[in-house]
This record gives C-alpha cells, sequence and structure tokens, in this order.
C-alpha cells in the first residue's frame, strides 16, 4: 500500500510540474525585487560581466565587483553609477587561485556584508587544439572556469544557508551541454560548471534551503571578443549573441527563479543528444557547422 501512494504521489507531481513549466511558457513568472540586495559578479571588468554589472545597478543593487583587470574595474565601477549604482565596491581578485578568493571574500564580508547574489562569470578559453594545449593553460582554464565556483560556494554560500535566502548564478555555456572541437578544456570546465550547479540545487532542496535558488546559463557565442573569429554555417539559424540581450534574459531568469536559461531557444534541442543516436547527433552539428566553429579563432587582443 506504501508503494502504491507513493507512486502515485510521484505521478501526480510529474504530472502537475510538467504542466506548470509549460504554463509558465505561456504565463511569465512574477519578478521579485533585488534591490539593495548585494550582488557580486567576478569577470565584471568586461563584456557580458560588466553589462550585468550595470543592469544590476540600474534596479537598485549593491555591487560587488570582482576581476584581476584593475582598469577594466574602474571603468565598470564608473559606469555602474552613472547607471543608477549608489554601493558599488571594486575589488582586484585572481579567480585561478584559492586563497586569494578566500581572502579576498572575507574583505568583502568585513566591508560590504553577506552576498545574497553571487554571479560566477569569470572565464577563459585557450581554442586550441588539445594536443596543442600546453598544461599550464588546461590547469588555468579549470581553475577559472570552475575551480573558482567552487572557492567561491564555500565562501558565500553558508550566510545564504543561515538565512535561507540567496542566489547562485553559474555563467556556463552552451559548450557545456555539447561538446566541441578545439574546446575540450573549456567544454569540459562548463560541463563540471553545471553539474556542480545541479548538484548544489538539489542539496538545497534536500536540505529544506528553499530559500537559495540556482540559475545556470548556457549561451551560445557571444559578441563580447572572447570568441572573436569564430561562427557557424548558418548565422541567422545560430547567430552570435548580443551581450546586451544576453545580459537581460539572465537578470529575466533571476529575478523570476527560473533554474536554467539557454541561449538562443534552439539551444534546449542540445539535450537530444542523449536520446538521439550518436551519428544522428554528429550530423546535427556537421549541419550547423559545429566543427568548424572555431577555425578562424582569434580571442580577445591582449593589452598592454
Amino acid at each position: 500500500m506504501n508503494f502504491f501512494l507513493k507512486t502515485l504521489k510521484f505521478i501526480i507531481l510529474f504530472v502537475y510540474y510538467v504542466l506548470e513549466s509549460l504554463v509558465l511558457c505561456v504565463v511569465p513568472r512574477r519578478k521579485k525585487n533585488i534591490s539593495g540586495e548585494i550582488v557580486l559578479i567576478t569577470g565584471a571588468g568586461s563584456g557580458l560581466g560588466r553589462v550585468l554589472s550595470l543592469k544590476f545597478a540600474s534596479l537598485g543593487a549593491t555591487l560587488v565587483l570582482w576581476d584581476i583587470n584593475q582598469e577594466g574595474l574602474k571603468e565598470t565601477s564608473r559606469l555602474a553609477r552613472e547607471n543608477g549604482g549608489v554601493r558599488v565596491h571594486w575589488y582586484i581578485c585572481d579567480c585561478s587561485k584559492r586563497q586569494d578568493i578566500y581572502r579576498v571574500a572575507d574583505q568583502v564580508k568585513k566591508e560590504v556584508g553577506d552576498v545574497n547574489i553571487l554571479v560566477n562569470n569569470a572565464g577563459i578559453v585557450t581554442g586550441k587544439r588539445f594536443i596543442d594545449c600546453p598544461d599550464s593553460l588546461v590547469e588555468k582554464t579549470m581553475d577559472v572556469n570552475i575551480m573558482a565556483h567552487f572557492w567561491t560556494y564555500k565562501a558565500f554560500l553558508p550566510a545564504m544557508m543561515a538565512s535561507n535566502h540567496g542566489h547562485l548564478v553559474s555563467i556556463a555555456s552552451s559548450a557545456g551541454l555539447v561538446g566541441t572541437s578545439y574546446l575540450a578544456d573549456y567544454s569540459a570546465s562548463k560541463f563540471a560548471a553545471i553539474g556542480f550547479a545541479e548538484s548544489i540545487d538539489l542539496e538545497m532542496r534536500n536540505m529544506g534551503k528553499t530559500g537559495v535558488k540556482t540559475t545556470t546559463v548556457c549561451s551560445f557565442l557571444m559578441n563580447t571578443g572572447m570568441f572573436d573569429g569564430c561562427s557557424t554555417k548558418w548565422p541567422t539559424l545560430l547567430p552570435t549573441l548580443e551581450p546586451e540581450y544576453v545580459a537581460e534574459r539572465i537578470i529575466t531568469a533571476i529575478r523570476q527563479d527560473q533554474e536554467m536559461l539557454i541561449l538562443p531557444r534552439l539551444g534546449y534541442l542540445l539535450v537530444l543528444k542523449n536520446v538521439i543516436p550518436v551519428k544522428a547527433a554528429v550530423v546535427f552539428a556537421d549541419y550547423f557547422g559545429v566543427f568548424r566553429i572555431m577555425t578562424d579563432f582569434k580571442g580577445q587582443a591582449k593589452k598592454d
């Protein structure tokens, strides 16, 4: 009898949540107010991190900006204040170094307070064939793109759990849903970021910390300079995205407690790779030119 009741409960809840998801595709969720929330953004000195900073500033959030680039941080801070940011704090932090993350995190907690929204945005890409990737660059890719998530969660998650209030945002990538040529280390780090975020989300639910939310973002190529030179075979169907658009969608996803955001919508088809034959998935990837996306990769020009 116990088995029957538990199975019936499972079926009812499963169907209910599937239907709820379909309804929410048409009827948007209410947006929560993030004014006054302390938002920490890694990699805030340029690109998507900068655009996110400006949008959070316009919503009245207290900003904590991290980057290794001091000049970039200063410029983002200036723009954030011009965009309505009242409390803007910036810190130089090397997200490839665990002790640096812990040191700066302690400084933030003393000088600003407990972080409410953590946005792990910092990322790097080598863009080389795996066999040509220097070991040091592979290690740095993993340190910045995934290990930094571990250490920032260790630093800021306990306070969120104590108050049962917070939001963990992982800026992953569509390369974390499907492997890509010339991105073996990058793709591996983003697969790990998705798995890590999902696991922490389940831990929070299991512990009854329902006030600690998780949003994982899997975006296609963005026009931030990070993937300069890259493009798909059919840019009309699968275009390079503008950071302004991506940032707006991310902010909306956070405010609506959306667990997973994949951009563009065509990217949701990537999950089909788990249910279709491998050869069929390869044909799909070849059609969109996934194997050759990195052929003309130049990357972001380094500043002197």
